[in-house]
């Protein structure tokens, strides 16, 4: 059973997403938070496995409450949940460690399918959002090449599968790309968090634009089958 601690300052939007939660028979309201401050304090009482995250709260908004959790090392998986499809906001809460960003009109199914996506360690639910949203708020990239400290920590294989993340390519995706398995990609992703301490797919792709790896509206180029891993 997959607990959910809803975070929202209207009582509507926090009654409608628990209805939403509870019709599911492996997902459960663990509680709810009328603001960043709660839900902080509901997150550390109930220890959920999802936090449905507004952006925009009064006391300590949204972005804030992330920051405070991801530091202090909760586990729970924060979906962040905005009005707008290109927030401002939303690069600033991916880059405090959320999991990803749901639009709070997103159907019955997104809804479900992102909080279950999220609890599995997987990220947003629209990679093309993601990377849209990554190169329209992520102030000036560096340019050219990687910085020599970042090409140094990863193979030439890590930073192809970094450029392919950052385009919002799933794992069957890349693996597709790079002629290799699911199982060797998810192998390649959890070294390169390692080696940068990150915490997920969505800081790989935020770290990939702000380091230089890939630059906002280029793709990377066809990955050859002989590359080394």
């Amino acid at each position: 059973m997959i607990s959910v601690l809803i975070a929202d300052d209207q009582d509507l939007i926090r009654e409608g997403l628990r209805v939403l939660v509870e019709d599911e028979p492996d997902l459960t309201v663990a509680g709810e938070a009328a603001d960043g401050a709660q839900a902080l304090t509901q997150a550390r009482l109930l220890d959920p496995d999802v936090i449905l995250m507004d952006v925009r709260m009064p006391h300590m908004n949204g972005i804030e409450a992330t920051t405070h959790l991801v530091q202090a090392g909760s586990r729970a998986r924060i979906l962040m949940l905005t009005t707008f499809n290109l927030d401002e906001y939303v690069y600033h809460a991916l880059k405090a460690g959320a999991s990803g960003f749901l639009l709070k009109d997103a159907t019955r199914e997104q809804l479900t399918s992102a909080v279950r996506a999220v609890s599995a360690g997987e990220t947003l639910l629209a990679p093309a959002i993601t990377r849209r949203l990554i190169e329209d708020f992520c102030r000036d990239p560096a340019p050219g090449a990687p910085a020599a400290d970042v090409t140094g920590r990863l193979s030439e294989r890590e930073l192809g599968v970094v450029r392919l993340v950052a385009q919002g390519l799933s794992n069957a995706e890349i693996a597709a790309r790079l002629y290799l398995s699911e199982t060797t990609v998810k192998s390649h992703i959890a070294h390169i968090l390692a080696k940068l301490d990150l915490r997920d797919r969505v800081q790989v792709a935020v770290y990939a634009y702000e380091h230089g790896i890939v630059r906002p509206g280029h793709r990377a180029p066809p990955a050859d089958r002989k590359t080394n891993p």
